[in-house]
């Protein structure tokens, strides 16, 4: 099931993107052309993602109040003080750009697929995951750019929190849609999960090559090093490991069964790079979100490989 969705040959689409970005950015009217191409396609994901969430699994969800809680309470307040500690203990780790962007990614929601996809194979609570992505999200296009502009500061950075509102339209609105449609459309688009779902993975090159662009234009890669980028990678892992490790045990103090727990383990320490993307766009100046975006990058795919392996052996246990 893993292996469907952001398999490894996705990181070399990513790594393909950020080439071509750098070789042949878009420019002008042709930036114009693609800026509105992904966001039809951003608008088209969380409606698809509203039309593909059972009514049913939403209520199911629900009822796990206490893991729900948790699960917004490690992703948007452990998570962001995670981030904020990691900032202030080793400054000058990183360039402040990339300090900036590990914040963004201790901001955003969890997961949809790969949270759940985990949860399923280590026989976790699966309504429940399904229940807590959607919420995560819905209240990301609030609560991320509210807990950014708090740890922006930080950096001497200030958020443009208008922005919500354009959040809101471009994910926000069409997933409401989307359930709305799922009245009519819920046998459908069970039928066509596959090609939905590779949606995804559209929306995102689409999102990265825009975000890239501009920032390569702006002079991106001189102002980041090979060094710079292998500090970055070790700063995600650390927050990675840390993230894992505090959701578990997050849910044994608070005393879940094993099934919420594996839930609240994905869910609670997973970030999304679909929705992290596109918000970059929006929350950040066009120049800038290439860079913000980095860290999001680095640790989805990270995530996923170390997910999959604990999820197959919580299963085997």
């Amino acid at each position: 099931m893993l292996s469907r969705l952001f398999p490894d040959r996705f990181l070399l689409l990513l790594m393909a993107t950020i080439g071509l970005a750098t070789l042949l950015p878009a420019r002008g009217q042709g930036m114009d052309i693609v800026s509105a191409i992904s966001n039809m396609a951003i608008f088209s994901l969380f409606f698809f993602h509203g039309l593909r969430i059972a009514h049913d699994a939403v209520w199911a969800g629900m009822r796990h109040w206490r893991l729900q809680l948790a699960v917004l309470g490690f992703v948007f307040a452990v998570m962001p003080l995670l981030g904020l500690a990691a900032s202030r203990v080793a400054p000058g780790l990183l360039p402040d750009g990339l300090w900036l962007g590990v914040l963004f990614l201790c901001a955003l929601p969890s997961t949809v697929q790969s949270a759940i996809a985990c949860a399923s194979l280590a026989r976790g609570n699966v309504a429940a995951s399904v229940i807590a992505a959607a919420v995560t999200n819905l209240s990301g296009v609030i609560l991320t750019p509210l807990i950014l502009t708090a740890l922006a500061t930080t950096q001497g950075v200030a958020i443009d929190l208008s922005a919500i509102g354009r959040i809101a339209a471009l994910l926000l609105l069409p997933f409401a849609l989307g359930q709305i449609a799922r009245f009519k459309l819920a046998a459908w688009a069970e039928r066509n999960r596959g090609w939905i779902g590779r949606l995804d993975k559209m929306t995102i090159i689409l999102t990265v090559y825009v975000a890239f662009s501009a920032a390569v234009i702006d002079g991106l890669w001189g102002r980041l090093d090979g060094m710079d980028l292998v500090r970055l990678m070790l700063v995600v892992s650390v927050l990675l490991a840390l993230a894992l490790g505090g959701s578990w045990a997050l849910g044994g103090m608070i005393g879940l069964n094993r099934e919420d727990r594996i839930t609240l383990l994905f869910s609670g320490a997973q970030k999304t790079l679909a929705t992290g993307a596109p918000m970059a766009r929006i929350l950040f100046p066009a120049a800038q979100a290439g860079m913000i975006v980095l860290p999001i990058m680095l640790y989805h795919q990270l995530q996923l490989m170390v997910s999959a392996w604990i999820a197959a052996r919580l299963a085997r246990d």
